[in-house]
């Protein structure tokens, strides 16, 4: 049996080669066929460099089909891809070159000079642009080569990506995921989520991350899923493309515009049957928002680079606002605390295991080593607790953990209460130096209205009807809005080099 993750794609998708795959507003419609011979193309044009199973490249290029038909064309070489942000800087961009190694770098044209460059000063022998239009020069040399329709015998185990965590405690660290971690979690979501043939998934979300390259793309491939592939989220183009959709997944961010946006109707969204939410915490207030707007529980999901998704809410039954659901199957998860495994309803570091899990970090064994039990759990760094049913709600990062006096504080439940204070946009709570208790929480904020700002006197009054003194936070900083990646998750890590420096008394 061949492994390869494009494989099982393509045994799944080939009795529907007819079926319009990607539609891509504007542009033209795809069939899975027409999916197909792009990645054969690809793969044609890298085996003719001279790569084989297990050499690397790098995509830092903007979204189209086109970069899609180079990463399925590594999936079907056994070639490890490796995506990059586009946002990453040059000097960002020579550490990964330097870490991975790659035999190919591919780019958008407008940074071509300047990688090229770099490729030649750190010998990468092979670096290319790939634009985004239908005529784009380096795409139109490779639909004049000879099609490649041999798939690579990959197992289990054979990396297909490396994708680089966002490196919020220090350099970047390469996670290597499998064709099995993919293939797994795919068939896992495909059934948790209910998708079929019949579905149309809008897919608005970059491809430089698991959310849109794997959650979204596998997902639909595996089902033989039409997907609407817009470049980027806008307002406009996502309403007109609701209208065709079954399926939406987003970010928090995207879910916080439709609701502000007063043309979304039930006419927009009357075909769909799930929103889906990932890759940053969604607020309760936003849950509940879209909720009264719609009718529609967002599902919220919960992953990590290293492990694909973990746990999700249910397709059929509750969706309660501020959890993350239940592990998805073959997948095992438990809460430490002290290096004891935790009963229920204790809040613990959460540890993972099952298919879904990376093999590890790429040239840092010892790394590796120190990221799993003894027994196979991967650490994920994540706070959070099981209930007795099993599902899990998480309360932020154990490196956002604040002790203060003594006590754990946990941001997550004081960002909780912050968000439902009409008045608060969004909120971001990090630790501060102080000279009595060590550090303290203090609370960064974005106002719904820069003109009349919350006072901290009636913050504190609802805060102390849930929480301990000691979690108040001490001080209430307003800016215009919080650093946030592509995703759209808050970095706090910017937040923190910025304030935690205050000293108070």
């Amino acid at each position: 049996m061949n492994n390869n993750l494009y494989q099982i794609l393509f045994d799944e998708f080939k009795n529907f080669e007819n079926n319009i795959c990607f539609d891509v507003p504007g542009q033209r419609k795809w069939s899975f066929k027409d999916v197909d011979i792009l990645s054969s193309f690809f793969v044609s044009y890298l085996r003719r460099l001279g790569l084989k199973k297990g050499d690397r490249i790098i995509s830092q290029t903007e979204k189209s089909i086109a970069s899609v038909g180079l990463y399925l064309a590594c999936l079907r070489g056994g070639i490890i891809y490796t995506p990059l942000n586009t946002s990453y800087t040059l000097s960002e961009v020579e550490y990964f070159i330097e870490n991975i190694k790659p035999k190919l770098f591919v780019c958008s044209p407008e940074r071509l000079k300047k990688i090229s460059l770099t490729c030649e000063k750190l010998d990468i022998p092979n670096y290319r642009a790939l634009g985004t239009s239908q005529d784009d020069p380096f795409l139109e040399e490779i639909l004049g080569l000879e099609q490649d329709n041999k798939i690579e015998q990959c197992y289990e185990d054979d990396t297909a990506a490396i994708l680089f965590t966002s490196g919020t405690t220090g350099k970047s660290k390469g996670a290597m995921i499998t064709h099995g971690n993919l293939s797994s979690n795919a068939f896992a979501l495909k059934k948790s989520w209910g998708f079929t043939r019949n579905d149309t998934l809008l897919h608005a979300l970059p491809i430089f991350h698991v959310h849109g390259l794997f959650v979204a793309l596998h997902t639909a491939l595996l089902s033989a899923s039409k997907i609407i592939f817009l470049e980027k989220f806008d307002i406009s183009q996502v309403n007109e493309s609701l209208k065709e959709a079954s399926v939406m997944m987003g970010v928090p961010t995207f879910y916080n515009r439709l609701i502000s946006e007063e043309g979304f109707d039930k006419n927009i969204y009357a075909g769909v049957r799930l929103f889906i939410s990932g890759s940053a915490p969604l607020t309760e207030k936003t849950f509940s928002e879209f909720k009264d707007k719609t009718d529609h529980s967002i599902l919220e999901r919960y992953g990590m680079t290293e492990t694909g998704m973990i746990t999700s809410n249910p397709l059929l039954g509750d969706r309660i606002e501020g959890t993350v659901g239940f592990s998805l199957p073959d997948i095992e998860i438990r809460a430490r605390k002290d290096n004891k495994i935790l009963p229920s309803n204790e809040k613990g570091v959460i540890e993972v295991r099952g298919p879904n899990v990376f093999k590890g970090y790429w040239q840092m064994e010892e790394k590796t080593k120190e990221e799993f039990t003894e027994d196979g759990f991967f650490i994920t760094g994540d706070i959070g607790q099981i209930d007795d049913d099993g599902r899990l709600t998480l309360s932020g990062r154990s490196g956002d953990m604040i002790i203060s006096g003594g006590y754990n504080v946990y941001p997550k439940e004081i960002e909780i209460i912050l968000n439902t204070i009409n008045g608060i946009k969004e909120s971001a709570v990090i630790g501060a130096k102080h000279e009595d208790f060590g550090e303290c929480p203090i609370a960064i904020l974005v106002s719904e209205d820069s003109n009349n700002l919350v006072s901290d006197d009636y913050i504190n009054s609802l805060l102390q009807e849930s929480l301990a003194k000691y979690k108040i936070p001490k001080s209430y900083i307003w800016i215009n809005s919080l650093p946030v990646n592509a995703m759209g998750k808050v970095q706090k890590k910017d937040l923190r080099n910025k304030y935690d420096k205050i000293l108070l008394g």
